[in-house]
């Protein structure tokens, strides 16, 4: 009955609100019948869709999405959430008439008799593109605007006198403000105005200026009821009649204290980026200077080793030589505080639970998004466990949200989905078994084929200056080939978004009975004499690898470049492959690409002083031998490969 009263006070006339809908030049204001068919059409709407009203009233909402969205289901996911929630808000790409798009900002209401009954939907669309609203109100009976206007929450909606005076006042208006229409009607609107903007004749300036250029936009802080302020975006339109007197004003407001909050934040961690920047510098240069120092220790930790196995068992000379390895191996220690510094460091592995990592993130991820991106979630009940760093998880999964966020300016939705998969063999850059997927999708513009070639790499960013590092994805590329999966984006120019994946394998924890019997396999293949072929651009690093090679009883061939090995190849024959990554010309990881696609059953060891693994079709899984290496760990890696 309070409902009734409320709207019987602040609707007494049968054309205040066909006035005050009329007036409205910036929103398309319609309503739905509740399976989506059109029920009235507004001739703003007519205006930036195109259509006329004999042309879309009695056909589906759905029209105006694209053919993907249509397939999708996204016009009837937006009805769903609005009856369920109340509420749906989102922007997107919409079709007018002539097959051009414009993007759109929307808000669906569920429009409900007292007795709870669904009878339709009220729906605002706002053609951000050129920042206009609808030109002409809808026209539609009484009963229709007053529950159209009424079913809308978001938006405060109202209309003044030509004094400035409040006339009605919608259901939007007493959530954000605060007043109950009995309350308001009949006061000056100047209420909703701090002290200082009413002592400056601020609402006096905004009557003026909709009264003589037809409308006025501002942004500033309001005045709620009790007292607490909040920012506001603010339209007034001018009602004139035919004559061109003005019979009074329409007024929209809406809260945008949230979005204010997100755009001084973003500010500030725009100059914390500027840091940010300079300490990913350094960190480069740090791990190029580790790269280098590991391999003169490997020069000098080799030699030792073999010389203290080959020299007379004299105190003298032996505690020289172990001095001298101590301070290596120290060294060895300092150049692992410089990779962990410039972000190679090794990971802490742990079985993960995927699902409930990502639900103890929800508040964290929302947090981060801002108001106007939404997240939702689809994951199974179940899910193998993977093996990975937590820690590194979870920045992982914020960087893939925080960008697909960052690919939707106008804001969005964003999916995280999880799913266990399993791959054939020969199926894709991964080697085949189960694996756990965990996917970030968002709607944003997309890339092309060349910025999605070039994503993955290190220091392209599209963002502007100041916004981005472009390691971001590098960083994550590197986590999920340490933990022996890989890193796969999609995506497509033109509004069809982007998909980055992660896939981890499934963490195989029922090895203990097996364990016995692969150590004596190892073992067995520690035995065997191998023909090895060394491959490495730095001579010194060369010739210790083959030293401990021979010194183990294999046979050893070298080469200081990629296609020398491959020559060596094709006319030796070898048992295992053992290269450096950072060579010239040919990396590592491009020489085993050529060695697989020769010898796909090749064993192949890639010698880095990198924790991650390269980036390489396919060889997101070759065995590590860090360096650098001792001969037990030389010995102990080709246990481990060869067969």
């Amino acid at each position: 009955m309070e409902a009734l009263n409320r709207h019987d006070t602040s609707l007494d006339e049968e054309g205040r609100f066909r006035l005050l809908v009329d007036a409205i030049t910036d929103y398309a204001i319609y309503m739905l019948s509740p399976e989506g068919i059109v029920t009235s059409w507004n001739t703003g709407a007519q205006r930036f869709k195109g259509y006329k009203p004999s042309e879309i009233l009695g056909e589906h909402f759905s029209r105006f999405y694209l053919e993907e969205d249509r397939a999708a289901g996204v016009p009837a996911r937006a009805l769903a959430t609005a009856e369920k929630h109340g509420r749906f808000e989102g922007e997107g790409w919409r079709r007018r008439k002539d097959g051009s798009r414009f993007w759109a900002h929307v808000i669906i209401d569920p429009i409900r008799r007292p007795s709870g009954e669904l009878i339709g939907y009220a729906k605002i669309t706002r053609d951000l593109t050129e920042r206009r609203a609808a030109e002409k109100a809808i026209r539609q009976s009484e009963e229709q605007f007053r529950r159209l206007v009424q079913g809308v929450s978001d938006y405060a909606i109202y209309m003044l006198d030509p004094e400035g005076n409040v006339s009605s006042w919608n259901f939007g208006a007493e959530r954000i403000k605060g007043y109950r229409p009995q309350e308001i009607i009949g006061r000056h609107f100047s209420t909703f105005y701090t002290p200082e903007d009413r002592e400056a004749g601020v609402p006096q300036t905004a009557l003026g200026i909709a009264r003589a250029e037809g409308r006025f936009e501002r942004e500033g802080w309001r005045v709620r009821k009790d007292g607490t302020r909040f920012w506001a975006s603010v339209v007034i339109d001018s009602i004139r009649d035919d004559e061109g007197d003005v019979l009074g004003f329409a007024k929209i407001t809406r809260d945008i204290t949230e979005k204010m909050e997100t755009q001084r934040a973003l500010e500030q961690a725009r100059e914390e980026l500027f840091q940010s920047q300079k300490m990913e510098a350094i960190g480069q240069l740090t791990g190029g200077i580790a790269h280098d120092f590991n391999n003169l220790l490997m020069a000098v930790l080799g030699s030792l080793e073999i010389l203290k196995k080959r020299m007379p068992q004299d105190l003298s000379l032996t505690s020289l030589v172990d001095n001298a390895m101590q301070g290596a191996q120290r060294g060895a220690a300092l150049t692992q505080r410089m990779l962990a510094f410039s972000r190679r460091q090794e990971l802490h592995m742990e079985p993960i639970d995927v699902s409930g990592l990502v639900r103890g993130m929800m508040d964290m991820l929302s947090r981060s998004l801002g108001p106007l991106t939404v997240i939702e979630t689809s994951f199974p009940v179940r899910l193998p466990t993977i093996l990975t760093d937590p820690n590194q998880l979870e920045m992982a999964i914020l960087n893939l949200v925080v960008n697909a966020r960052d690919a939707m300016p106008s804001g969005g939705r964003i999916m995280l989905r999880a799913s266990e998969e399993s791959l054939p063999s020969g199926k894709g850059p991964l080697a085949p078994g189960r694996y756990v997927r965990i996917a970030v999708i968002d709607e944003g513009e997309g890339m092309d084929a060349k910025t999605l070639e070039q994503a993955i790499t290190p220091f392209f960013t599209t963002k502007g200056v100041g916004k981005g590092t472009g390691l971001g994805l590098s960083m994550v590329q590197g986590l999920a080939s340490q933990s022996g999966g890989r890193l796969m984006m999609k995506s497509s120019l033109g509004g069809g978004g982007t998909t980055a994946e992660l896939w981890f394998p499934v963490a195989i924890v029922e090895q203990a009975t097996e364990a016995a019997a692969d150590r004596q396999q190892q073992e067995d293949n520690a035995a065997r004499r191998l023909r090895i072929v060394a491959v490495d651009d730095d001579g010194l690093v060369l010739m210790n690898t083959t030293l401990m090679l021979e010194d183990l009883g294999h046979t050893v061939f070298e080469a200081m470049a990629g296609p020398e090995a491959l020559d060596i190849l094709r006319k030796q024959q070898v048992d295992l492959v053992i290269c450096d990554h950072a060579m010239p010309r040919m990396t590592g990881a491009q020489l085993a690409e050529a060695i697989r696609s020769e010898w796909p059953e090749m064993p192949i060891i890639l010698a880095t002083g990198y924790a991650e693994i390269p980036e390489g079709a396919g060889i997101a899984n070759l065995p590590r031998l860090g360096k650098p290496f001792s001969q037990a760990q030389l010995a102990d890696a080709i246990s481990r490969v060869a067969s």
